[in-house]
C-alpha cells in the first residue's frame, strides 16, 4: 500500500482544520452556481442581466455609468449585458447626452420578466432552506449579513485590488 505524500496529508490536515478555508470554498461554488446556473430555460434573465434590471428598477433613469460606479466593473461589461436587455424589451433608453450616458427604465415586460425571476429565485431559496426552523433561517440570513458587511482589513483590500479572477477560486 502507497503511502500518502506529504503533500496530500497536508491537504488532508488543512481541509479538516481550516474551516476558514471551507468558508471560502463554499462561497466559490456558491457564485459559481449563482452565476453559470442565472439563465433561465423559458428565455429569462442571466444573472448579470438579472443584476442589472434590478438596478434599473430600484433606479429609473439610471445610466449604464451608474451601474459601472455601482458594479465595480467597466462601463463595456456593464453594455453588454444591457445590449441583452434592451434587444429583449426588458429596458428601454431614453434620448439623452452621449457623453453621459442615456437614461434607463424597464418596460412592462422587463418589470414582468424582473418579478418571474425573483420568484423563482426566490422560491429556490425556499426550497434550499425547507425543513430549516425559523430561528434557524434568522440566524443563516443574520451570519449572512455580517460577513457581507465586515471590513476588509486595508492592506488586504488594496492587495486584491484589480488583480483580477482568483486562479485558486
Amino acid at each position: 500500500m502507497a503511502r500518502p505524500s506529504a503533500y496530500s496529508c497536508t491537504v488532508q490536515h488543512e481541509r479538516t482544520v481550516d474551516h476558514v478555508a471551507a468558508v471560502h470554498a463554499e462561497l466559490v461554488q456558491l457564485a459559481r452556481e449563482l452565476v453559470a446556473g442565472g439563465r433561465e430555460s423559458q428565455g429569462g434573465p442571466s444573472f448579470a442581466q438579472h443584476s442589472v434590471l434590478s438596478f434599473v428598477a430600484r433606479n429609473p433613469g439610471c445610466r449604464a455609468t451608474d451601474m459601472s460606479d455601482a458594479f465595480g466593473v467597466n462601463r463595456s461589461t456593464v453594455s453588454r449585458q444591457l445590449r441583452g436587455c434592451l434587444d429583449s424589451g426588458w429596458v428601454r433608453s431614453e434620448v439623452g447626452p452621449l457623453r453621459t450616458g442615456y437614461p434607463l427604465h424597464l418596460t412592462d415586460q422587463g418589470t414582468a420578466v424582473l418579478a418571474a425571476a425573483d420568484r423563482r429565485r426566490l422560491d429556490e431559496v425556499r426550497a434550499r432552506v425547507d425543513g430549516w426552523s425559523p430561528n434557524e433561517i434568522s440566524q443563516f440570513a443574520n451570519i449572512l449579513r455580517r460577513f457581507r458587511t465586515a471590513q476588509t482589513p486595508p492592506q488586504l483590500s488594496e492587495a486584491f485590488h484589480g488583480d483580477g479572477d482568483d486562479v485558486h477560486a
